[in-house]
């Protein structure tokens, strides 16, 4: 006899939470530092990994200012100023496309009428400048960000003030990140997680709950 299936017993997912970066919009500092190293790439990754760190820009989306975080590391790195300070004041250039396959997923979850909120972790500073350029983002019912917060994930006090602020249930939810460490800790509080890869697993999951028709192959 096969073992139960734990989704046959639990309650039926109604609402997706979507990760925004690496899922819904593609963002990397490259696009701005490949520009202003005039295509020394080695130099390039050798300031991101050691000036303007992941690290460092967690911070930010964990609610640190960016006055505070830019002051910081100038004091460290007299030499790297310029470079430094266009982290902030050119960010919008570090911006990248929608990820289109994956807003499709997310229309048509839209268009079934699915409950969608979003949660990331991003500077409340910054954005204001990347919400108008992507119009999908008014599609959801909610928006939770690190950076109000003042935690980011994978802190549990993100995931509890997206439920507290719009009254979810967690049992209730299917939350979708391309972070293994932001999925662990969604499943740790009782959400279904999917660890996005592509948009086409991501809709397969999806339908397998329930919230998309199953995908039309074509025929070959």
């Amino acid at each position: 006899m096969s073992a139960p299936d734990p989704l046959a017993r639990s309650p039926q997912a109604t609402t997706v939470v979507f990760d925004l970066g690496g899922v819904l919009i593609d963002w990397d500092p490259r696009y701005l530092y490949r520009s202003l190293f005039a295509g020394d790439d080695v130099a390039m990754e050798t300031f991101l990994a050691t000036v303007c760190t992941p690290d460092w820009n967690r911070r930010q989306d964990a609610g640190r200012p960016w006055s505070e975080a830019v002051a910081e590391l100038v004091a460290a790195h007299p030499q790297q100023r310029d470079l430094i300070v266009a982290y902030r004041e050119r960010w919008a250039e570090t911006l990248g496309d929608p990820i289109d396959p994956t807003v499709e997923v997310l229309a048509e979850l839209r268009a079934a009428a699915v409950p969608l909120y979003a949660l990331s972790n991003w500077s409340a500073e910054t954005f204001p400048i990347a919400r108008p350029r992507y119009p999908f983002l008014d599609w959801f019912d909610g928006i939770v960000l690190s950076g109000e917060v003042g935690a980011a994930k994978p802190d549990a006090r993100i995931y509890e003030a997206l439920l507290e602020r719009y009254r979810l249930d967690p049992a209730s939810l299917v939350f979708v990140d391309d972070v293994a460490e932001n999925v662990a800790a969604a499943e740790a509080l009782g959400l279904r997680s999917i660890r996005f890869t592509d948009a086409a697993a991501l809709r397969e999951e999806l339908a397998g709950l329930g919230l998309l028709a199953e995908a039309v192959r074509p025929e070959r």
